[in-house]
């Protein structure tokens, strides 16, 4: 076995049947392009593991809370999930596993300090999550979570509202407590190569609240778009007993 993957899965707990799944969840789409001489296929690198690992890691964080603290209110539920899925918690899990080191990263990536971005290593720890529900199904996946995103965590400590940076969930909760439309997200635009890509997302909650942001990728995208939109909400005046305010002068994107 390679010395690196036994060190790896050692720290994960988990011994994969089929390691191209775990070498798939370490491949950042920059390595994958290059390898790919830039030909479009996305299919050796790990963004749809993290999109499944999202979901995923989601689900079992609910599970858990609701099966360990059945008398919590939803609110300090929804608090402590958003907490123990941020990027900033999932960026701390990464560090402790020393994923950095294992990522396989292309030629720019590396000479940026790939290794050490939070987002990059966060997404990487989603990505893991779905490689081992997809090698071995929910049971060790379940494992990996309470023993490397929970770990030790004090349920019983309220969380600090500044760690919670999942501003999607913090937008809908605002907008759900004021009557309003859920949030509404779209991409407005997508520039660069296919290894660097940027994303302007447009965050909207009903036709009044609208934001846009840019961002490296459509998570974080959409993350700050949602701060904006949030910050409008929470700092506009009453007016009637709504919200008042004009939120930003957002024109909708012009059809492709």
């Amino acid at each position: 076995m390679d010395e690196a993957r036994e060190l790896l899965e050692t720290r994960l707990g988990y011994s994969f049947r089929n390691p191209e799944l775990l070498s798939r969840a370490l491949t950042h789409k920059s390595r994958a392009f290059e390898e790919s001489a830039g030909n479009g296929d996305r299919s050796s690198d790990n963004e749809q593991l993290e999109f499944l690992g999202d979901a995923i890691l989601g689900f079992l964080i609910s599970e858990l809370l609701v099966s360990r603290h059945p008398s919590f209110p939803e609110g300090r539920l929804s608090k402590l999930k958003a907490y123990l899925v941020s990027a900033s918690h999932l960026f701390e899990v990464a560090q402790r596993l020393d994923l950095g080191r294992h990522l396989f990263l292309g030629r720019g990536e590396e000479l940026s300090g790939g290794r050490e971005k939070r987002a990059l290593l966060g997404d990487a720890v989603e990505a893991i999550l779905a490689a081992i529900y997809a090698d071995g199904g929910i049971d060790p996946t379940r494992a990996f979570v309470l023993n490397n995103v929970v770990g030790d965590f004090d349920f019983a400590k309220s969380v600090d509202e500044s760690l919670v940076v999942d501003y999607k969930s913090a937008l809908q909760e605002a907008a759900q407590a004021m009557g309003l439309p859920m949030p509404r997200y779209l991409i407005v635009k997508e520039t660069g190569p296919e290894h660097k890509k940027t994303f302007i997302v447009e965050a909207r909650v009903g036709p009044q609240w609208a934001d846009r942001a840019e961002g490296t990728s459509k998570k974080a995208a959409g993350q700050r778009a949602a701060e904006l939109v949030l910050g409008q909400l929470t700092g506009a005046p009453e007016v009637d007993g709504q919200r008042g305010g004009s939120g930003s002068a957002v024109e909708p994107p012009s059809p492709a």
